[in-house]
């Protein structure tokens, strides 16, 4: 492991580095890339493999890719967006129907909220329904989770709610989708201080403010329903009782800013571990917003969260200059369905151009890196290096990681 960090940033950018991991294909989406946040995967009746990927910007919508195969992806379908100022940057996918989020870039732009689709044949995805979250003060939704079918919890906007600050317009929201064809809020809730009319003081800013805002959105119906495991970026991670989803509580709330940057993006449990596994986000090229970390959590007391570890990461001094980020992001996160992989043990991160990392938290307060991929500089790449955001993981064991910018999608596998 230590040859991949002690070369040049320059050879690195342009060199696949490697340890546990090979890579099976690759696919270049149809020539657009902007991989966003939202990769799942949907077995269809007659056994195929289908995943689907969100863009991260236009002029594409999703991208769906048959994987039954993973050594030989071969392109399904890809769908536009209506204009150049909106993104559909997450989506999630349960059975034959989708969930894809619409933000746009700025306030009272249309369409802001997300669709629902009927992906049974997936050549051709059938709307069933949008929920409009647009308005005055609001960018529509961020990121979705609807790994119940049920609910889908997101970070959003809406028409009634008038943030504090402009960065801190998303909330959580959760929508009942159990008529999909017309889904209606079921509950919400935010950081206290950052609607105006609270009766709290706004908090305050952080020196690189990223947003008092939701961001991951994570329901793990099958273990514990009652519980949302929620990245509110510079409000650190929250745990909220949803028993009654129309009476949000807190649970507890775990801090990471001030001394650090802030930007926590995922909060992951364990629960056979009591551990929780919390990402920050690196926001900012060349490390100007360093360190951002992936912790692991003590959560055997749920009211009173305690961080016992960091993963271990290259040296920005290898990283940091190689372009465009570098550091924590996205994590595999143990999705429910049957054709997901599952572990307790082993988690995967994204961490942009430091490519994806694989840790064994067997001792977690010493996690032990296990793999690594980091592709070799994409064709064509806007910031001279590659940048991994986002993972899934099959039951199968195949991996999938996508690429920000042009690099598309990588399948890889374990060697070890």
């Amino acid at each position: 492991m230590s040859d991949a960090t002690s070369m040049s940033p320059g050879s690195q950018a342009s060199q696949t580095l490697a340890f546990n991991m090979k890579l099976l294909a690759q696919h270049e989406m149809e020539g657009f890339g902007g991989m966003g946040e939202g990769i799942n995967m949907q077995v269809t009746k007659d056994g195929r493999r289908i995943i689907w990927m969100a863009h991260e910007s236009a002029p594409k919508n999703f991208t769906a890719l048959d994987v039954s195969d993973p050594r030989k992806p071969k392109f399904v379908v890809q769908t536009d967006l209506p204009h150049s100022n909106v993104r559909s940057n997450s989506l999630d996918v349960v059975g034959n129907t989708m969930v894809v989020a619409y933000q746009t870039k700025g306030f009272n732009d249309k369409p802001a909220g997300f669709d629902m689709f009927d992906i049974s044949v997936p050549e051709k995805p059938r709307l069933i329904s949008h929920f409009d979250a647009s308005g005055q003060f609001s960018r529509g939704v961020h990121a979705v989770w609807f790994d119940d079918g049920e609910f889908v919890h997101m970070a959003s906007g809406a028409p009634d709610f008038e943030p504090t600050n402009d960065k801190d317009d998303q909330f959580y929201r959760i929508i009942d989708v159990r008529n999909p064809s017309k889904p209606t809020e079921a509950g919400r809730w935010w950081m206290p201080g950052t609607r105006k009319g609270d009766k709290e003081a706004p908090p305050p800013r952080l020196k690189i403010d990223g947003g008092y805002r939701a961001h991951n959105t994570n329901v793990y119906a099958k273990q514990r329903p009652d519980r949302a495991y929620v990245g509110y970026i510079d409000g650190g991670g929250f745990i909220l009782d949803i028993k009654n989803k129309g009476d949000i509580k807190v649970v507890s709330r775990w801090k990471n800013a001030p001394p650090f940057n802030g930007f926590v993006h995922t909060v992951m449990p364990l629960f056979s571990r009591n551990l929780l596994i919390a990402t920050e986000e690196c926001v900012r090229d060349n490390c100007a917003d360093w360190p951002k970390l992936t912790w692991v959590i003590n959560g055997a007391d749920e009211t009173n969260p305690v961080p016992i570890s960091t993963v271990p990461l290259p040296s920005p001094d290898s990283f940091g200059k190689r372009g465009g980020r570098f550091g924590s992001h996205n994590l595999w996160e143990n999705y429910s369905a049957d054709c997901a992989w599952k572990s307790d043990n082993i988690i995967l991160a994204t961490f942009f151009n430091g490519g994806l990392r694989a840790y064994d938290l067997s001792n977690p307060f010493q996690p032990q890196e296990v793999a690594y991929f980091v592709p070799g500089t994409p064709k064509l790449s806007p910031k001279g290096a590659v940048q991994i955001n986002d993972v899934y993981v099959d039951d199968r064991g195949v991996v999938y990681c996508q690429d920000r910018f042009t690099g598309g999608l990588y399948v890889v596998e374990w060697t070890q």
